[in-house]
Protein backbone atom coordinates (compact mmCIF):
# COMPACT_ATOMS: atom_id res chain seq x y z
CA UNK A 1 0.00 0.00 0.00
CA UNK A 2 1.20 3.50 -0.91
CA UNK A 3 0.70 6.32 2.00
CA UNK A 4 -0.55 9.15 0.40
CA UNK A 5 -0.29 13.18 1.39
CA UNK A 6 -2.61 15.41 -0.32
CA UNK A 7 -0.58 18.81 -0.63
CA UNK A 8 -2.67 21.95 -1.26
CA UNK A 9 -6.24 21.98 -3.35
CA UNK A 10 -5.38 25.06 -4.92
CA UNK A 11 -5.78 23.76 -8.21
CA UNK A 12 -8.92 22.58 -10.37
CA UNK A 13 -8.21 19.08 -10.56
CA UNK A 14 -7.55 18.99 -6.43
CA UNK A 15 -10.53 17.18 -5.88
CA UNK A 16 -10.14 14.78 -9.49
CA UNK A 17 -6.88 13.52 -8.12
CA UNK A 18 -8.41 12.50 -4.97
CA UNK A 19 -11.13 10.49 -6.63
CA UNK A 20 -8.05 8.33 -8.38
CA UNK A 21 -6.42 7.73 -5.42
CA UNK A 22 -8.98 6.60 -3.37
CA UNK A 23 -10.07 4.34 -6.63
CA UNK A 24 -6.84 2.82 -6.69
CA UNK A 25 -6.56 -0.37 -4.48
CA UNK A 26 -2.83 0.33 -3.87
CA UNK A 27 -2.92 3.94 -2.05
CA UNK A 28 -4.27 5.24 0.89
CA UNK A 29 -5.03 9.04 1.62
CA UNK A 30 -3.36 9.27 4.83
CA UNK A 31 -3.08 13.16 5.40
CA UNK A 32 -3.59 16.86 3.99
CA UNK A 33 -1.23 20.21 4.06
CA UNK A 34 -2.47 23.31 2.65
CA UNK A 35 -1.08 26.52 2.35
CA UNK A 36 -4.54 28.07 2.94
CA UNK A 37 -5.17 26.53 6.67
CA UNK A 38 -8.97 27.09 6.80
CA UNK A 39 -9.57 25.28 3.07
CA UNK A 40 -7.17 22.26 4.04
CA UNK A 41 -9.09 21.75 7.20
CA UNK A 42 -12.31 21.36 5.41
CA UNK A 43 -11.07 19.27 2.75
CA UNK A 44 -9.16 16.82 5.46
CA UNK A 45 -12.62 16.80 7.28
CA UNK A 46 -14.30 15.44 3.85
CA UNK A 47 -11.67 13.39 3.00
CA UNK A 48 -11.74 11.82 6.51
CA UNK A 49 -8.42 12.25 7.42
CA UNK A 50 -6.08 14.33 9.66
CA UNK A 51 -5.33 17.74 8.44
CA UNK A 52 -1.28 18.74 9.42
CA UNK A 53 -0.45 22.89 9.41
CA UNK A 54 3.31 22.14 9.21
CA UNK A 55 4.64 21.12 5.63
CA UNK A 56 7.90 19.36 7.26
CA UNK A 57 5.67 16.85 10.06
CA UNK A 58 4.40 15.58 6.60
CA UNK A 59 7.25 14.81 4.68
CA UNK A 60 9.34 13.61 8.10
CA UNK A 61 7.01 11.21 8.74
CA UNK A 62 7.94 7.86 7.62
CA UNK A 63 4.81 6.34 7.07
CA UNK A 64 4.17 8.87 4.43
CA UNK A 65 5.17 7.25 1.21
CA UNK A 66 4.20 9.93 -1.78
CA UNK A 67 2.87 12.98 -2.60
CA UNK A 68 0.12 14.45 -4.53
CA UNK A 69 1.05 18.10 -5.20
CA UNK A 70 -1.73 20.94 -6.32
CA UNK A 71 0.04 23.78 -5.09
CA UNK A 72 0.31 27.22 -6.49
CA UNK A 73 2.54 26.56 -9.24
CA UNK A 74 5.16 28.86 -7.97
CA UNK A 75 5.72 26.44 -5.05
CA UNK A 76 6.73 23.69 -7.12
CA UNK A 77 10.23 24.12 -7.07
CA UNK A 78 10.21 24.72 -3.25
CA UNK A 79 7.95 21.57 -2.48
CA UNK A 80 8.72 19.40 -5.05
CA UNK A 81 12.82 19.80 -4.11
CA UNK A 82 11.79 19.24 -0.35
CA UNK A 83 9.29 16.30 -0.93
CA UNK A 84 12.35 14.67 -3.11
CA UNK A 85 15.25 15.41 -0.66
CA UNK A 86 12.57 13.56 1.98
CA UNK A 87 12.05 10.43 0.15
CA UNK A 88 8.95 10.66 -1.31
CA UNK A 89 7.68 10.63 -4.47
CA UNK A 90 5.94 13.08 -6.62
CA UNK A 91 2.74 13.66 -8.48
CA UNK A 92 2.43 16.99 -9.26
CA UNK A 93 -0.33 18.87 -11.56
CA UNK A 94 1.35 20.73 -14.87
CA UNK A 95 3.30 22.27 -15.12
CA UNK A 96 6.46 21.41 -13.57
CA UNK A 97 8.46 24.73 -13.21
CA UNK A 98 7.60 27.93 -14.87
CA UNK A 99 11.58 27.71 -15.94
CA UNK A 100 13.65 25.50 -17.68
CA UNK A 101 16.45 25.87 -15.36
CA UNK A 102 13.94 25.58 -12.36
CA UNK A 103 12.71 21.72 -13.50
CA UNK A 104 16.51 20.79 -14.38
CA UNK A 105 16.73 21.61 -10.46
CA UNK A 106 13.65 19.69 -10.02
CA UNK A 107 14.27 16.73 -11.87
CA UNK A 108 18.37 16.78 -10.20
CA UNK A 109 16.58 16.27 -7.03
CA UNK A 110 14.16 13.17 -8.15
CA UNK A 111 17.13 11.27 -9.58
CA UNK A 112 19.17 11.87 -6.53
CA UNK A 113 16.85 10.88 -3.80
CA UNK A 114 15.42 7.60 -6.62
CA UNK A 115 11.62 8.67 -5.96
CA UNK A 116 9.00 8.28 -8.81
CA UNK A 117 8.04 11.71 -10.62
CA UNK A 118 4.73 11.86 -12.58
CA UNK A 119 3.69 15.40 -14.25
CA UNK A 120 -0.38 14.81 -14.96
CA UNK A 121 -0.60 15.19 -18.58
CA UNK A 122 -3.94 13.18 -18.85
CA UNK A 123 -4.70 13.71 -23.14
CA UNK A 124 -1.66 11.89 -23.83
CA UNK A 125 -3.61 8.43 -22.80
CA UNK A 126 -6.37 9.48 -24.53
CA UNK A 127 -7.33 6.96 -27.35
CA UNK A 128 -7.24 10.03 -30.01
CA UNK A 129 -3.65 10.56 -29.34
CA UNK A 130 -2.70 7.38 -29.73
CA UNK A 131 -4.60 7.04 -32.94
CA UNK A 132 -3.02 10.22 -34.29
CA UNK A 133 0.59 8.68 -33.45
CA UNK A 134 -0.11 5.76 -34.96
CA UNK A 135 -1.51 7.42 -38.49
CA UNK A 136 1.48 9.30 -38.14
CA UNK A 137 3.33 6.35 -37.77
CA UNK A 138 1.84 4.49 -40.30
CA UNK A 139 2.76 7.19 -42.70
CA UNK A 140 -0.56 7.97 -43.59
CA UNK A 141 -0.18 11.76 -44.14
CA UNK A 142 3.31 11.32 -45.68
CA UNK A 143 5.43 14.32 -44.32
CA UNK A 144 3.42 15.92 -41.83
CA UNK A 145 3.69 19.93 -42.40
CA UNK A 146 1.40 21.64 -40.10
CA UNK A 147 -0.25 20.67 -36.83
CA UNK A 148 -2.84 22.72 -35.21
CA UNK A 149 -4.18 21.96 -31.62
CA UNK A 150 -7.25 24.53 -29.82
CA UNK A 151 -8.60 23.90 -26.49
CA UNK A 152 -10.35 26.56 -24.97
CA UNK A 153 -13.14 27.54 -22.33
CA UNK A 154 -15.58 29.70 -20.96
CA UNK A 155 -13.80 29.74 -17.53
CA UNK A 156 -13.17 33.71 -17.67
CA UNK A 157 -16.45 34.30 -19.46
CA UNK A 158 -18.69 36.74 -16.19
CA UNK A 159 -21.80 36.05 -15.14
CA UNK A 160 -23.99 36.74 -12.54
CA UNK A 161 -22.18 36.95 -9.26
CA UNK A 162 -19.36 35.83 -10.65
CA UNK A 163 -17.21 38.87 -11.85
CA UNK A 164 -14.35 36.08 -12.71
CA UNK A 165 -16.21 33.43 -14.21
CA UNK A 166 -16.38 30.21 -13.39
CA UNK A 167 -12.69 29.50 -12.45
CA UNK A 168 -11.21 30.38 -9.06
CA UNK A 169 -10.00 34.15 -8.72
CA UNK A 170 -6.61 33.13 -7.98
CA UNK A 171 -6.47 31.38 -11.42
CA UNK A 172 -5.50 34.80 -12.51
CA UNK A 173 -2.67 35.78 -9.88
CA UNK A 174 0.08 36.43 -12.03
CA UNK A 175 2.78 35.48 -9.20
CA UNK A 176 0.88 32.27 -8.30
CA UNK A 177 0.50 31.05 -12.12
CA UNK A 178 2.84 32.41 -13.99
CA UNK A 179 0.63 33.17 -16.45
CA UNK A 180 -3.12 32.04 -17.47
CA UNK A 181 -4.83 30.48 -19.82
CA UNK A 182 -1.62 29.07 -22.22
CA UNK A 183 -0.16 28.12 -18.99
CA UNK A 184 -2.52 26.42 -17.50
CA UNK A 185 -5.50 24.90 -20.31
CA UNK A 186 -3.19 25.81 -22.83
CA UNK A 187 -0.78 23.16 -22.09
CA UNK A 188 -2.81 20.39 -23.53
CA UNK A 189 -2.13 21.42 -26.87
CA UNK A 190 1.31 22.15 -26.11
CA UNK A 191 2.27 18.60 -25.16
CA UNK A 192 0.03 16.91 -27.35
CA UNK A 193 1.69 18.40 -30.64
CA UNK A 194 5.42 18.08 -29.14
CA UNK A 195 4.85 14.82 -29.02
CA UNK A 196 3.42 14.59 -32.38
CA UNK A 197 5.62 17.20 -34.31
CA UNK A 198 8.97 16.21 -32.35
CA UNK A 199 11.88 18.77 -30.83
CA UNK A 200 10.92 22.54 -31.28
CA UNK A 201 12.83 24.73 -33.02
CA UNK A 202 11.18 28.33 -32.20
CA UNK A 203 8.12 30.36 -31.07
CA UNK A 204 6.27 32.78 -31.63
CA UNK A 205 3.35 34.06 -29.54
CA UNK A 206 0.36 36.29 -28.35
CA UNK A 207 -1.17 35.62 -24.68
CA UNK A 208 -3.57 38.48 -24.80
CA UNK A 209 -5.73 40.17 -21.65
CA UNK A 210 -8.53 40.71 -23.22
CA UNK A 211 -10.82 41.49 -19.90
CA UNK A 212 -7.92 43.23 -18.26
CA UNK A 213 -6.42 40.35 -15.85
CA UNK A 214 -2.97 39.90 -14.67
CA UNK A 215 -2.58 37.28 -17.01
CA UNK A 216 -4.15 36.44 -20.30
CA UNK A 217 -7.33 34.94 -21.15
CA UNK A 218 -6.39 34.29 -25.26
CA UNK A 219 -3.60 32.85 -26.51
CA UNK A 220 -2.05 32.23 -29.64
CA UNK A 221 1.38 30.19 -30.18
CA UNK A 222 3.07 29.52 -33.68
CA UNK A 223 5.67 26.66 -32.79
CA UNK A 224 8.14 25.89 -35.67
CA UNK A 225 9.61 22.65 -35.02
CA UNK A 226 12.45 20.67 -36.20
CA UNK A 227 11.41 18.81 -38.71
CA UNK A 228 9.68 21.33 -40.44
CA UNK A 229 6.18 21.15 -39.22
CA UNK A 230 4.75 24.53 -38.62
CA UNK A 231 2.37 24.13 -35.44
CA UNK A 232 -0.52 26.50 -34.24
CA UNK A 233 -1.69 26.05 -30.76
CA UNK A 234 -4.65 28.24 -29.25
CA UNK A 235 -6.27 28.24 -25.57
CA UNK A 236 -8.46 30.43 -24.05
CA UNK A 237 -10.80 30.94 -21.27
CA UNK A 238 -13.23 33.28 -23.35
CA UNK A 239 -15.10 30.50 -25.94
CA UNK A 240 -18.55 29.11 -25.33
CA UNK A 241 -18.80 26.23 -26.59
CA UNK A 242 -15.25 26.07 -28.01
CA UNK A 243 -15.05 22.05 -29.13
CA UNK A 244 -11.10 20.50 -28.59
CA UNK A 245 -9.93 20.80 -31.79
CA UNK A 246 -6.35 18.05 -33.41
CA UNK A 247 -5.80 18.96 -36.68
CA UNK A 248 -2.57 17.21 -38.96
CA UNK A 249 -1.98 18.29 -42.49
CA UNK A 250 0.53 16.22 -44.49
CA UNK A 251 1.89 15.40 -47.73
CA UNK A 252 0.29 12.43 -48.28
CA UNK A 253 -3.40 13.17 -46.55
CA UNK A 254 -5.34 15.02 -43.16
CA UNK A 255 -6.37 13.99 -39.77
CA UNK A 256 -9.22 15.87 -37.96
CA UNK A 257 -10.21 15.25 -34.74
CA UNK A 258 -13.29 17.33 -33.25
CA UNK A 259 -14.51 15.96 -29.75
CA UNK A 260 -15.48 12.39 -30.53
CA UNK A 261 -15.26 13.02 -34.09
CA UNK A 262 -12.58 11.69 -36.30
CA UNK A 263 -11.48 11.54 -40.03
CA UNK A 264 -8.91 10.69 -41.83
CA UNK A 265 -8.19 11.28 -45.56
CA UNK A 266 -5.12 9.78 -46.98
CA UNK A 267 -3.77 8.97 -50.80
CA UNK A 268 -2.98 5.72 -49.28
CA UNK A 269 -6.67 5.03 -48.47
CA UNK A 270 -8.54 5.53 -51.52
CA UNK A 271 -10.70 8.84 -52.18
CA UNK A 272 -12.76 10.48 -49.37
CA UNK A 273 -12.80 10.28 -45.98
CA UNK A 274 -12.82 7.57 -43.46
CA UNK A 275 -13.54 6.94 -40.23
CA UNK A 276 -12.10 4.65 -37.61
CA UNK A 277 -14.11 1.75 -37.03
CA UNK A 278 -12.07 1.04 -33.74
CA UNK A 279 -9.57 3.03 -31.74
CA UNK A 280 -6.57 1.95 -29.88
CA UNK A 281 -7.49 1.23 -26.24
CA UNK A 282 -6.44 4.11 -24.08
CA UNK A 283 -3.67 3.79 -21.90
CA UNK A 284 -3.63 4.15 -17.93
CA UNK A 285 -4.11 7.67 -16.57
CA UNK A 286 -1.20 9.41 -15.42
CA UNK A 287 -1.47 8.99 -11.91
CA UNK A 288 -2.24 5.10 -11.96
CA UNK A 289 1.01 4.83 -14.40
CA UNK A 290 2.80 6.78 -11.70
CA UNK A 291 1.57 4.00 -8.63
CA UNK A 292 2.38 1.24 -10.96
CA UNK A 293 5.91 2.60 -11.62
CA UNK A 294 6.36 2.96 -7.72
CA UNK A 295 5.00 -0.65 -7.29
CA UNK A 296 6.68 -2.62 -10.08
CA UNK A 297 9.13 -0.25 -11.22
CA UNK A 298 6.33 -0.19 -14.28
CA UNK A 299 7.95 2.24 -17.41
CA UNK A 300 5.31 5.41 -17.61
CA UNK A 301 4.54 5.94 -21.40
CA UNK A 302 4.80 9.77 -19.85
CA UNK A 303 7.91 10.99 -19.81
CA UNK A 304 10.71 13.40 -18.66
CA UNK A 305 11.07 15.12 -21.86
CA UNK A 306 7.16 15.38 -21.85
CA UNK A 307 7.40 17.51 -18.52
CA UNK A 308 10.62 19.89 -19.72
CA UNK A 309 9.46 20.31 -23.20
CA UNK A 310 5.77 21.45 -21.93
CA UNK A 311 7.94 24.66 -19.55
CA UNK A 312 10.21 25.20 -22.72
CA UNK A 313 7.57 25.82 -25.20
CA UNK A 314 5.53 28.29 -21.86
CA UNK A 315 9.13 29.56 -21.10
CA UNK A 316 9.47 30.80 -24.77
CA UNK A 317 6.56 31.86 -25.13
CA UNK A 318 6.33 34.55 -22.04
CA UNK A 319 9.35 35.42 -23.32
CA UNK A 320 8.13 36.06 -27.18
CA UNK A 321 5.26 37.84 -26.03
CA UNK A 322 6.81 40.31 -23.55
CA UNK A 323 9.45 40.82 -25.80
CA UNK A 324 7.30 41.04 -29.36
CA UNK A 325 10.28 38.75 -30.62
CA UNK A 326 10.60 34.90 -32.35
CA UNK A 327 12.60 33.16 -29.88
CA UNK A 328 14.56 30.26 -30.78
CA UNK A 329 14.52 27.11 -28.04
CA UNK A 330 18.68 26.34 -28.85
CA UNK A 331 19.00 30.25 -27.44
CA UNK A 332 16.92 29.92 -25.10
CA UNK A 333 18.51 26.70 -23.39
CA UNK A 334 22.27 28.50 -24.42
CA UNK A 335 21.10 31.36 -22.45
CA UNK A 336 19.88 29.33 -19.65
CA UNK A 337 23.43 27.43 -19.46
CA UNK A 338 25.36 31.23 -19.41
CA UNK A 339 23.25 32.12 -16.34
Amino acid sequence: MINVALLSKWHVHADDYARQATKNEHVEIKVVWDENLERGEKWAEKLGVPFESELLNVLKDPEIDAVIIDTPTNLHKKIITLAAKHKKHIFTEKVLAFTLEDSEEIISAVKENNVKLMVSLPRLTEHYYLYAQEVLDKGLLGQLTSIRCRLAHNGAVPYEDHPNGWLPKHFFNKEECGGGALIDLGAHPIYLSNRLAGPAKAVTAKLQRTLGHEVDDNAVVLVEYESGVLGTLETGFLSSGSPFQLELYGTEGALLIEDQSIRLKSKKLGDGWNVPEQLPEALLMPLDQWVYEIINDRQPTIRESDFMNLTVINQAAKLSNEQGIRVEIAKLISSKSNV
